[in-house]
């Protein structure tokens, strides 16, 4: 008998392009970040998301118990500091959107892309 696969876990996508991920953010080790939520969580990289005006965005998709439970991808934008990188680990590590409860401290970062506004 074959043991099924464990469900899809939360995924986040972070934007490395044009000013995300770039010396435009001065001080911030792109790299480290990056490093540090593959550690945790599937992370992929993506050429630009087109919300320039919130970088260092990164977009933490619901693992397939969250979209069951109705969750959408959260995108946090200003992601910038070691700090709010922990904060998105300890909410994934927890289940992530639709599963656990987001940090409160992560509601700071959370905006909706223009493509998503007015959207249902």
């Amino acid at each position: 008998m074959t043991t099924p696969p464990p469900p899809a876990p939360s995924r986040v996508v972070v934007c490395r392009d044009c000013c995300c991920g770039t010396s435009k953010l001065p001080g911030v080790d792109h790299e480290a970040q990056t490093a540090r939520l593959r550690q945790t969580v599937p992370t992929r990289v993506s050429t630009c998301l087109d919300v320039c005006d919130q970088a260092n965005v990164v977009v933490v998709q619901p693992s397939a118990a969250g979209r069951a439970a109705g969750a959408r991808p959260v995108w946090l934008g200003l992601v910038n500091d070691p700090d709010s990188t922990e904060d998105i680990v300890a909410w994934v590590r927890a289940g992530g959107p639709g599963v656990a409860p987001m940090p409160p401290i992560l509601d700071l970062y959370v905006f909706t892309p223009p493509h998503r506004r007015g959207a249902v």
